[in-house]
């Protein structure tokens, strides 16, 4: 059994996603980041940097409870222990790699940013940042799309872990100020992704989430 202590973000999406494909068992203890959950010290035994997804595996290496924190680190783990979505092949192995750090280092962070800004834009002081993270997310929304009009997935043709991590920062990409449908090759790859049930169950799992805060206030 794995424990997930997540919430409703991009972030969390993945973890849900890389666990409906591989069907391991997982349980969720939400951490309402809206209310400051993730300070608790409970929370940041965890998780020390504060940030949702973590898991704690009970039966983990050695059979000793296992925790780990940081997305891409989490979605290697289950790919080692499953034997799925990060392929032998070195060559493969290696591009699936590149794309989920691309992912982490580029993508969320940017994205990120852009959605700060463009969530403040009728703040005074915004124009700068907003013009700056906008134009970065575009850029990268860009990469993205020479990439899928040359290979089906983010490292090839096969599925991976990287585009478990790329999809859900493509949700919703209105919030970082652009349109998906401005970006062809990367809106045919979303939509392929879309269609995998486990992508559908991870939005269930967040709206569920959303509800439960809902009828908490």
């Amino acid at each position: 059994m794995i424990d997930v202590y997540s919430w409703t973000t991009g972030n969390a999406r993945k973890i849900y996603i890389m666990l409906e494909e591989t069907g391991l068992p997982y349980r969720i203890h939400p951490v309402n980041i809206s209310k400051g959950d993730q300070f608790k010290p409970e929370f940041l035994a965890i998780s020390p940097n504060n940030k949702i997804p973590a898991i704690v595996e009970r039966d983990g290496p050695g059979g000793s409870p296992y925790s780990l924190f940081e997305t891409g680190a989490i979605l290697m783990y289950l790919a080692h222990k499953t034997g799925r979505f990060l392929p032998e092949d070195p060559a493969a192995r290696s591009e699936t790699i590149q794309w989920l750090m691309f992912q982490m280092g580029e993508q969320g962070p940017q994205f990120g940013q852009a959605g700060h800004f463009v969530g403040r834009r009728d703040r005074p002081g915004m124009a700068a940042g907003l013009a700056r993270f906008v134009e970065e997310a575009d850029r990268i929304m860009r990469v993205l799309d020479g990439r899928f009009a040359e290979s089906e997935f983010a490292a090839g043709p096969e599925y991976t872990i990287a585009d478990m991590a790329l999809y859900p920062w493509c949700q919703q990409l209105d919030k970082r100020g652009l349109d998906l449908t401005d970006y062809g090759h990367c809106k045919r790859w979303f939509d392929r992704v879309a269609a995998r049930p486990a992508a559908q169950k991870a939005d269930e799992i967040a709206a569920g989430l959303r509800r439960v805060a809902a009828a908490a206030q």
